[in-house]
């Protein structure tokens, strides 16, 4: 039997950007019918050599090779013309258009009056979803699904291009435990078909899971390629970071929260916008206590995002239910409300919601702060420098300056800043939305310490994460949402990944006392 071919090969590829070699020298190569990890921290280059191999950035040093024949694309179309599909880290739809038009978009079917043909493409639609057991309608605004549904969207786009290659940047980053087995088994039926797979991912498990080579790179420079069969997690932390990680969490003290109750929230509902308004969260009531991290658990759509967002005012006069701060009832209608009232919001879609993209780190960091830095009504730009090289040092942002623009940070140094600007106005609550998504160990494990620090600062914080092990390790006591409404709450010391998976699934019996 012929061993497998190379499909795709980069040779001494190199990237830079201004005040930044993003890659330097690394050759890569990926064979049909494999599924081929790419791992390393944040800023450690693997974005950016996807990127190259799928034509986003054709300006580079080095060579591609695909068939066995020297290419250079002139961009991603001319890349997917050639077989290679990339479903990035960073969503790419198109917001306002439906499911399908995003599918189809540039190559939407006509009729024959050269109209674009609605029907054929939403059948072709509805039946690529019906084989990727995806459950989302083709005539949807994709601006009204969730990020789970919209990653699905972007796979099922970049697998309707009948790729050779494909490319996939953190894809299970903000999908649900079944999303991500549904993946798994179509990576796995793609690599019987001969197609090739290239799979960065910073949770560990899956990489075991589902790769046949593993490749780490670390600050742009190519480390090694081992066989997963023969890889251990040590030893890729070990060659990811450069040192030894004893713990994939942060060994900090274990904090006790107060007594002192920070932000009460009482039978809080909300309703959906538009004709229909249906309920998407109701009968939710907690306490979170000074210090106290209290985790949101549950399944895609189960409600921990509105619940967040509910208490933040980002949905108006449609939340219901009573929110008290420090014992004294709150009205809170807009996000500026819950700012005034001490409080901050650290999304779940960064690039959507986090961050303004065409900026500057300074200008992001600065934003939420921007009234206490103005001066006779003017910024005051010294005072505005201070602040963005005080987070840039102390949560360890690597940029080349605080005036790179945003968008050319890695995701996990973009997530930094989100948490700076937030930490800038010194919250007494922070809310906390998937912190962690699409953010490798070394950093995960920074922001973990961090999170622990501030509670002992006894600040109230309120974290939703898809990520189980983290909610155990890090919460005093985890509510888990099912359905929109609370079905379970967990103290840390009888908390596991059983019981709170229990919970949260449909149908489970509800927890006797769901009292926070």
């Amino acid at each position: 039997m012929e061993p497998p071919r190379a499909i795709l090969e980069a040779h001494h590829v190199t990237k830079t950007f201004p005040g930044v070699v993003a890659l330097r020298d690394v050759s890569f190569a990926v064979l049909a019918g494999e599924v081929h990890a790419v791992i390393g921290e944040n800023g450690a280059g693997k974005s950016t050599l996807m990127k190259v191999l799928s034509g986003v950035h054709p300006d580079y040093e080095g060579e591609l090779i695909l068939d066995g024949r020297p290419v250079r694309f002139d961009g991603p179309r001319q890349a997917q013309q050639s077989g290679i599909g990339i479903v990035h880290q960073e969503l790419n739809l198109v917001r306002d258009l439906t499911v399908a038009e995003n599918v189809f978009l540039g190559r939407e079917p006509l009729t024959r009056w050269r109209t674009i043909d609605r029907r054929t493409m939403n059948a072709a639609t509805r039946e690529l979803f019906q084989r990727l057991e995806i459950a989302i309608a083709p005539d949807r605004r994709v601006g009204d699904l969730r990020v789970g549904e919209q990653q699905m969207v972007e796979i099922a786009k970049a697998l309707s291009l009948n790729a050779r290659v494909l490319i996939l940047d953190e894809p299970t980053s903000a999908l649900s435990d079944r999303e991500t087995a549904t993946l798994f088994s179509l990576i796995r039926r793609l690599k019987e078909q001969g197609v090739a797979i290239v799979y960065i991912s910073h949770r560990m498990e899956e990489v075991f899971e589902v790769s046949d080579r593993i490749t780490v790179l670390r600050d742009g420079e190519y480390v090694g390629t081992l066989p997963a069969t023969q890889a251990t997690r040590e030893e890729l932390i070990r060659m990811m970071v450069g040192r030894t990680l004893k713990s994939f969490f942060a060994e900090d003290e274990r904090t006790t929260p107060g007594e002192e109750v920070v932000l009460s929230v009482e039978n809080l509902c909300l309703t959906g916008a538009g004709e229909v308004r249906r309920t998407l969260i109701r009968e939710v009531s907690f306490q979170v206590r000074a210090g106290e991290i209290l985790g949101l658990a549950g399944l895609l759509g189960s409600g921990r995002t509105e619940v967040l967002e509910a208490i933040f005012g980002a949905h108006g006069d449609r939340v219901g239910g009573q929110i008290c701060i420090d014992g004294r009832p709150v009205v809170i209608r807009s996000p500026l409300d819950a700012i005034e009232c001490g409080m901050a919001l650290v999304t779940e879609d960064r690039k959507a919601t986090g961050l303004i993209q065409q900026v500057t780190v300074r200008e992001n960091l600065s934003l939420p702060s921007l009234r206490r830095l103005v001066w006779r009504g003017m910024v005051d730009r010294g005072a505005e420098r201070r602040l963005a090289d005080e987070f840039i040092q102390r949560l360890s942002i690597r940029t080349p300056s605080r005036e790179q623009i945003i968008v050319h940070l890695s995701g996990g140094n973009q997530q930094k800043v989100i948490l700076g600007k937030w930490l800038a106005i010194n919250p007494r609550i922070l809310l906390l939305d998937e912190p962690t998504r699409g953010i490798d160990v070394g950093a995960k494990a920074e922001i973990y310490h961090l999170l622990r620090e501030l509670s002992l600062r006894r600040i109230a914080i309120v974290m939703a994460s898809s990520e189980l092990p983290e909610l155990i390790e890090l919460c005093h006591r985890i509510l888990v949402m099912r359905e929109g409404r609370p079905a379970a709450l967990f103290a840390r010391e009888e908390a596991t990944q059983e019981k709170i998976l229990a919970a949260a699934a449909p149908g489970a019996k509800e927890t006797a006392d769901v009292g926070c």
